[in-house]
């Protein structure tokens, strides 16, 4: 069998999904998939097949209510996407629903009341942190994957009191981006939760401040300055080249050339010695801010806010689970998670491991081609859900996207798209891999 084959399926069949992040207050209202989403469901409510949705934690974010409490934040999802939960009760007459608790809506966990109110909408609530599933001779270990991050991990499972750090950055963050997006230029403070890792979200406030809501006039003032910065550090160190008699090659031509160019070159002297004596000024005060922030980051980082350095594998945590999982559970033959926003299908230990990614907004930083501007933030999306069911010899895990075209046009100034070259956005995932009957991935693998 060649990667890209689907042969016929010999029993049940799991579609996965993770990290909807539906409901919140405000502007976190705003589902930008929801009409794939319930397309989506659609589709498995007219299916023929043995199937189960399972949705692996962060369906909704109850963590990002913060004008109700309890179960009334069901009736404010029940009140802000009725047709979502009547779709939901459709599909799910024709295939079981499951969901299990993440972080941001770990409160499914801790009121009972939630699996009655969902079972009225066809859906069941495991209010487990792990759940397993058979998939022929085979068994599939599905989790959230909050439990693996100290700072969303969750001491006393079912406690509606035991919340994590993760609980208050959101509740008094989060939540309250959530009520102020509206009153920018632009309505952009809504989408904090695309940005990951969490670390980046200064930075991300920086950017938007400068390429949306900084005054025009201003802005486009001081972009040729920043531009000059890197021309400015070229212009010193030929200068240092010069005197020091190593190369005086440049520094002659260049007199030269802003010598018969008269009173434009005269311009440009003046010019490059107003930027020259900024940009010093800069860096004298960029050194003592950066010992600062490089402290203030240690510090954090002591606390568990913030990690000071992040690891070269950030899935490492997730992939030694598996293999704890694997060694106590042989018969496992995928280890499936969610919590990170980065979706992927690997290869650990002859079986596969799989992050079922996020429906959210996602944003990727690219530097811009040159100056001391703001990095730019590009958005797009990756609907994608995963499909799991036993074929002849094995387990199949298929990886599918729903496609949604970039809303960078509508999002992105002209400045940001021109100033930027980079427009990749994250590698591919392998549409299928199979686990053969003796757990080893045999075809499309991607190792870790």
């Amino acid at each position: 069998m060649t990667a890209g084959e689907s042969p016929a399926d010999e029993g049940p069949v799991y579609y996965l999904i993770s990290d909807l992040h539906i409901g919140g207050d405000e502007q976190l209202e705003h589902v930008d998939f929801l009409d794939e989403l319930l397309e989506f469901l659609r589709t498995l409510e007219e299916t023929d097949e043995d199937a189960e949705l399972i949705v692996n934690g962060d369906a909704f974010g109850l963590w990002e209510f913060t004008e109700v409490e309890g179960i009334e934040k069901f009736d404010a999802l029940l009140e802000g996407y009725p047709e979502l939960f009547e779709q939901l009760r459709a599909t799910g007459e024709n295939v079981r629903i499951t969901l299990i608790p993440g972080n941001h809506d770990y409160e499914l966990a801790a009121y009972d009341e939630y699996v009655e109110r969902l079972a009225a909408y066809n859906v069941v609530l495991e209010q487990e942190e792990a759940i397993t599933r058979e998939v022929g001779d085979r068994s599939v270990w599905i989790e959230h994957g909050m439990q693996r991050d100290p700072n969303n991990r969750v001491e006393d499972f079912g406690n509606p009191y035991a919340n994590p750090l993760g609980y208050h950055v959101n509740r008094h963050i989060t939540s309250r981006a959530g009520q102020l997006s509206d009153l920018g230029r632009y309505n952009w403070l809504k989408d904090i939760q695309a940005v990951s890792p969490t670390d980046r979200i200064p930075m991300w406030i920086i950017s938007k401040y400068f390429y949306r809501e900084m005054h025009p006039a201003l802005r486009y003032a001081a972009i040729p300055f920043l531009l000059l910065f890197e021309l400015s550090v070229l212009s010193v160190l030929l200068l240092l080249l010069d005197l020091s008699g190593i190369w005086s090659l440049p520094v002659a031509v260049a007199t030269d050339l802003i010598e018969r160019l008269g009173l434009i070159g005269s311009a440009i002297y003046g010019l490059l010695a107003v930027n020259l004596v900024v940009v010093a000024l800069l860096l004298l005060v960029a050194i003592p801010l950066y010992l600062f922030a490089r402290d203030v980051r240690t510090t954090l980082d002591r606390f568990g806010i913030v990690r000071a350095n992040e690891p070269s594998n950030p899935n490492e945590p997730y992939v030694e689970a598996a293999r704890e999982v694997f060694e106590s559970s042989p018969e496992t033959a995928a280890f499936v998670y969610g919590h990170t926003h980065r979706p992927a299908v690997s290869e650990v230990d002859d079986r596969a491991v799989i992050n079922t990614g996020t429906w959210l907004k996602r944003l990727h930083r690219h530097e811009v081609i040159f100056g001391l501007l703001p990095p730019v933030f590009y958005p797009s999306f990756r609907l994608n859900y995963v499909r799991i069911s036993e074929v002849d010899g094995g387990v199949a895990v298929d990886y599918r996207v729903i496609d949604k075209p970039s809303p960078v046009k509508e999002e992105l100034t002209l400045t940001e798209r021109l100033l930027t070259y980079d427009k990749r956005i994250e590698g591919d995932v392998p549409e299928r891999v199979v686990i053969d009957a003796d757990v080893r991935v045999s075809e499309g693998d991607e190792r870790v």
